[in-house]
Formats: structure tokens, sequence, C-alpha cells
């Protein structure tokens, strides 16, 4: 059968697998290819025949339609499909000889793991060492024929060389380099504060918290405490460690005397080694210039380092004219030159010393309250306070827990010891003036912190609870007027709040495991350091709560201390007003007895004695008597049937009626 319009070669189809029908014809869908390219169709390998590759015409346009012949039986056998129902095509029964092959398997442990392989790696980044580089500009160059002492010469010569070629030039080729700096310098201000105002805002939201910044431990063997820690003066990049043991012909004969200068980016070793002749107990920068250091040994010498001239003392007292005991603290005074300073030591005297002749000390105070001069009934001293702000007025802490209050500028050594503060029952192990209210300082002994009125000197204005362990140190806060810390034998860092909490600490942290001994707060109040017994200074960073001031804390820590102040006051005007009445009391009941015993004699005394002792005894035969009357009245009175009742009741109606 041909279908289609135009004549095409016959080709045979491949044979289908199924016939159904003698004769039958399909049809290609026709197709109309309007294209130069040759269309390849695939070839079926039935029987030897293949699909024709028609060619295109002239034209390009061309219409392939392909007529094939089959026949019906080549179609195969029609699909007819039905339901029927399910049918069984095997049932295999089952065996019981069979169970005699079954053998049960082994557990076996199998483990997965979904996680992907972990590998470790490492990062070693290129680091960059500071160091620290000055220039220092003198006068000088000048050629042998001038006298740079001489105005006249110098300024000849200096015209002379102005007017040279060369320097001229030079001048120009540098002047063209500096100019832009110049006006770079000119346009910016390098030294402005941004965010001066932001120091007063209010952090309300965020709880008090502190964290370890980094932790500088002691390189020798054989462990020293951390007796006392001192802040670089320009830029706290470095903290200076005074090294020590405190325990009396305890220390071991191989121990180090060495301290250490530390920087806070390289904790790994000292950036400074400071070598003295006695383990250093205490250890000050000099405010004015950073590269000295004054410190106070444990036999009792006052040495000082410069730190461009190395690890070695500069100059050293004599053991004979210092002190007797361990010097426990050392300050510089505020002074022109900037070399004053005094010490004090446990041996109960005061020295003053000009680190430009060590030779011996510019003046001494004993610290005898009896105002009499006496060494030998010294308090021994073991903290010490200075307020730059008053520079004639100083305090020491003794071991016998007083608190003493010193004029350096008067006439006598009596007269130098102006007020006691009795409160603690151990040593002062810390004494401050509050940076803000310099009135009001803090002490810290025994078991509580004091927080102390120069007004008030029977009692203590503030003080916390007792702990159950020794308070080491303390310090108050630089930045927030209500703000202290204070140390524990238990390791732990306890910040107080006073406006926020007055019974227990804001922020306790719990910094090591060993004793704390020393603390010091770094100028912008951010930094503490924290001594150990061991040497280990634990570095602490505060949170912004902790060192910025709250709005209105200067005028609530006023009133909360005039407050507590003038309570003090009042109750010490009551004590005073109840000794004063009970010594009254007592003397006048000593002065009775004793007129007496001068007027009678001892005849009229014996004979008043017995007069009383009859007396006595008639009073009580006198009482006995009443007492018997009374009894036979009594009995008498029921014989003849009279008794008492309750008013109202059933017998007295009665009694009545009879």
């Amino acid at each position: 059968m041909i279908i289609g319009d135009r004549s095409v070669p016959r080709q045979t189809v491949p044979t289908c697998p199924a016939p159904v029908k003698e004769h039958s014809s399909f049809r290609y869908p026709r197709l109309d290819i309007k294209s130069s390219v040759t269309h390849i169709f695939p070839e079926c390998s039935a029987k030897g025949q293949h699909w024709p590759f028609p060619a295109v015409g002239a034209a390009g346009i061309m219409e392939i339609v392909y007529v094939y012949v089959k026949k019906r039986s080549e179609f195969g056998r029609q699909c007819n499909f039905s339901d029927r129902p399910a049918e069984i095509n095997v049932d295999i029964q089952p065996d019981p000889e069979q169970i005699l092959n079954y053998i049960e398997r082994n557990p076996v442990d199998t483990g997965v793991q979904c996680a992907g392989d972990m590998s470790e790696h490492e990062v070693n980044t290129e680091r960059f060492e500071m160091e620290t580089r000055g220039v220092n500009h003198l006068e000088g160059g000048w050629p042998k024929d001038v006298n740079p002492l001489e105005m006249e010469q110098t300024i000849r010569y200096r015209k002379k060389v102005e007017k040279d070629e060369n320097y001229i030039n030079t001048i120009m080729q540098l002047g063209s380099l500096m100019e832009h700096c110049i006006k770079q310098n000119n346009a910016i201000n390098i030294y402005e504060e941004y965010f001066e105002e932001e120091e007063t805002v209010e952090v309300t939201d965020e709880a008090p918290s502190a964290k370890t910044i980094n932790v500088f431990r002691d390189p020798n063997t054989i462990k020293r405490t951390a007796t006392h820690l001192s802040w670089h003066p320009d830029g706290s990049r470095k903290l200076a460690v005074a090294y020590s043991s405190l325990e009396f012909q305890r220390g071991s004969k191989d121990m180090s005397y060495d301290s250490y200068i530390w920087d806070l980016e390289t904790p790994n070793r000292p950036e400074l080694v400071l070598r003295p002749s006695s383990p250093l107990v205490c250890l000050e920068y000099n405010p004015k210039d950073s590269h000295i250091l004054v410190g106070g040994c444990y036999n009792g010498q006052i040495a000082y380092w410069d730190t461009r001239k190395g690890g070695l003392a500069v100059e050293l007292t004599a053991v004979e004219l210092g002190h007797r005991d361990p010097v426990y603290g050392v300050i510089w005074l505020q002074s022109k030159t900037g070399t004053d300073c005094f010490s004090a030591s446990t041996d109960g005297q005061v020295l003053w010393w000009d680190i430009r002749k060590l030779s011996e000390p510019t003046e001494t105070l004993v610290m005898d309250i009896s105002r009499k001069g006496i060494l030998e009934n010294a308090l021994g001293v073991i903290s010490l306070e200075f307020e730059p702000t008053m520079p004639t007025k100083f305090m020491v802490g003794t071991e016998q827990g007083v608190v003493i209050s010193c004029n350096r500028k008067a006439k006598t050594p009596a007269e130098k010891i102006v007020a006691t503060f009795s409160g603690h029952h151990g040593p002062v192990y810390a004494l401050q003036r509050n940076p803000f209210f310099p009135k009001n300082f803090l002490t810290v002994g025994d078991w509580t912190a004091r927080i102390w009125s120069e007004d008030s000197r029977e009692s203590s204005i503030m003080w916390t609870r007792y702990h159950m362990s020794y308070i080491t140190d303390g310090c108050w806060s630089t930045i927030r007027p209500a703000v202290f810390f204070t140390t524990k034998m238990d390791g732990t860092l306890d910040v107080w709040d006073f406006l926020f909490k007055q019974n227990d600490p804001s922020l306790s942290l719990k910094v090591c495991d060993d004793p704390l001994f020393s603390l010091r707060l770094q100028d912008n109040g951010r930094f503490i350091g924290c001594g150990s017994k061991l040497g280990t200074v634990t570095l602490l960073e505060v949170s912004s709560r902790l060192c910025t001031l709250q709005r209105n804390e200067k005028n609530l820590a006023t009133a909360m201390f005039e407050r507590e102040t003038k309570r003090e006051k009042i109750l010490e005007a009551r004590h005073r007003e109840m000794r004063l009445k009970e010594r009254t009391k007592l003397e006048g009941k000593e002065e009775e007895p004793k007129e007496e015993a001068v007027e009678e004699k001892p005849e009229e005394l014996l004979e008043r004695v017995q007069k009383e002792f009859f007396d006595i005894i008639e009073s009580e035969l006198r009482r006995k008597e009443r007492a018997k009357s009374k009894l036979q009245g009594q009995v008498a009175g029921e014989e003849r049937g009279t008794y008492r009742v309750r008013p109202g009741s059933k017998a007295t109606e009665e009694q009545g009626e009879g």
C-alpha cells in the first residue's frame, strides 16, 4: 500500500516482534525540512534492511514520506487484559527436619560513625617584637675654634653655614618632604578625645563581671610570694612585681632574690630582671621618671634602679643606717626634683630618703603613740599611705590594728602624730584614701574591710561582715568613688559597690586556688593585677559597669559618707555621755566610804555593825510573829464555818439564806 504524494524508493522496514493481521500499513508522520543540512536517521539492521538517508534538494526544501509494507501476521498478537482472582502457584509446607540445620548467628559488634574525620591543624603567625627606642639630641658639632658657650661666635658661625649653597639645597629638599606632614598635623588633632562624654553614661543592663587576660608566673623553681605590684606610669603596658618569702627563717638557701618587670604582651618571659641584694618586699615606679624604681628589701635596705642601666641597683642604703626589719612600704613624694621618697617598716620607724644620696635618711619619725619617741614602744608599720593632694599628711597601718594619722610638717615629733584609729583585731594589711573624697579612707585587716572618716575617730563609718578567710589586701577604684576591691586567703577577689549592695560583694571571683597576697588597680580602672602566694600574677579585666562612672554617683557617695559620719558622731556622743555618767556614779560611791572610814573609830564601827545586826534579827522575828498570827486567824474562821468563794456563786447564796 502506497501512501503519500511523492514517489520515494520503496524500502522494507525491520520486522516487528508480533504480527497481528495479514496486511497493514504504517505511516510515519510527515516532516517538512527546510534546511540544507542532511538529516541522518538511525539504521535498522533487521533482515539487512536500513533506513534511508534522503538527500536535500537544490532548493533546500523537501518533503519526506516513507511508505513501508509489512504483513499483518508479523504484527504479533493483540494484548487483551482482564481481571481474575488470586491463585496459588507454589505452596511449600514447613519441614521439621530442617530445624536441625538452623544455626543461630553469633552477635557481632558493629560501629558506625556519622561524623567526618577530624584532623589537627596549627597555624603560626609571624610575630613582630616591639621595642622602645628614643633619640636624645645634645648641642654639639661645633668646630674647634668656635666656643659653643659664646653666643656671638655661635650666631656668626650659624649665619655662615646658612649662606652655604649645599645647606640651602638640603633644606629645600627636606622641606618638600616635611610640608605634607606639617599640613596634615595642622589639619587633624591626633590627641582629640572623640568619646569623652561617654564616660558618664550609666550602664545598668550589664552585670558586674571580670575575665582573665594574662597570667605571669614566677620562672624560678622555688616559688615565692608576689608581695607587691606597681603599674608603669606611662601607658600602663608594664607591671613591676616584687617577689619575696615572708615566712621568717623558712626560706630556702637556693631561693632567688630576683624581681621582675613584665610586659603585658609577653607573659612568657620578663622584660627586665631586677637583682637586689635581698628579696624585695615592695617596689614602686617613679611617677615623674618612669625609668626609675625604688624598692624596700627584706633586710631593711632601700635601693633604686634605672631600667636604662640594667637590672643591678644603682645605689643602696647601708644596712646599719636603714630599717631593722623588712620594709613593707615605700612611696614617692611630690617634689620638684622627683627624687624624694619615704619608707616604713615593722621596726616602728618611718624614714625619708633622697635617692641622690642614700647614705643616710633625711628625716626619721618613731611611731610611738604615747608621743615620747621611744623606739621600744613604737608600733610596727605594715602599710603606708600618701595622697599627693595632701603633701604634708600621711597615714600608717600597724601590726596592732591601729591606724596612725601623721603630719610631717609639725614642729616636734610628738605633734607629728595627729590621731589614731582603732578597729581591727590584727595587722592592717592595706590602707588607702578615697581618690574622690580624701577624708574617707579604706583599711583592710583580720576578716573585715572598713571605711573611716577623719571626723569620726571612735569607730569606722562602714564595714563589711566578718568573712571565713583573712582579707589580705584592698584598694579603691580609680574611676568610681563607691567601688573598692579586696583579696582573701582563699584566692577570691571581691568587688564591693556600696551604692548597689552593702551586705555582700557585687562580684566575687575565684582567681586561683592559692592565697592572694597583693592587689593593684591600673589608673584607668579597667585592669587589676592579683599576686598569689606561689608568685602567680593574674591580670583581670573588669566589665565596663565597674570602670565607668555612673550618673550622680559622686553625689550619692557624698550623701552616704556624710550620713554615716553623722550617725557615728551621734553614737559617739551618746556613748561618751553614758561613760561620763557611769564614771561619776562610781566616783560618788567610792568617796562616801572613804569619808566614813576617816570619821568613825574602830569601836564605833563595831558597835554600829552589831546594832544593825540585832535590828535585822528583831525585824525578822516580828515578821514571823505576824505571819503566825495571820495563820491562826484563818484556822479559827474555818472552824466557825465562814469561808470565801467567788461572788455570785451557789455557795454564797446558801450562806446568805442561812
